[in-house]
C-alpha cells in the first residue's frame, strides 16, 4: 500500500466513512514507526503525487495501534465506526 512505504509509517488501514458531500469519503488510520509522528498534511501532499485524487484519503488519524480480532485481522467495521462520526 502507498501510505505504508511512506517515511515514519509502520502501518495503516484505509476504510470508507459516510460523507455529506461525498456520499463516502476515503479515510486512513496510520500507526507511526518508531517515535515518528507522521503530520496529516504531509501524508495527504505526498499520496497526492502517488494517487489518483479520488483515492487519496481526505482525512488521517494516527493511532498507537489498529484494532484487530482474535486472528489478528484488522478490524475495520471499528474503524468506520470510530472515524465515520468526525466526517459530518
Amino acid at each position: 500500500m502507498a501510505l505504508d512505504e511512506l517515511p515514519g509509517v509502520q502501518e495503516s488501514a484505509v476504510v470508507g466513512v459516510p460523507h455529506p458531500d461525498f456520499g463516502e469519503a476515503v479515510t486512513a488510520i496510520v500507526v507511526p514507526r518508531g517515535d515518528a509522528m507522521p503530520k496529516e498534511g504531509e501524508l495527504i501532499a505526498a499520496l497526492k503525487q502517488r494517487l489518483a485524487n479520488f483515492k487519496v484519503p481526505k482525512r488521517v488519524y494516527v493511532v498507537g495501534e489498529l484494532p484487530r480480532n482474535a486472528m489478528g485481522k484488522v478490524q475495520k467495521n471499528v474503524l468506520r465506526e470510530r472515524y465515520g462520526k468526525d466526517a459530518s
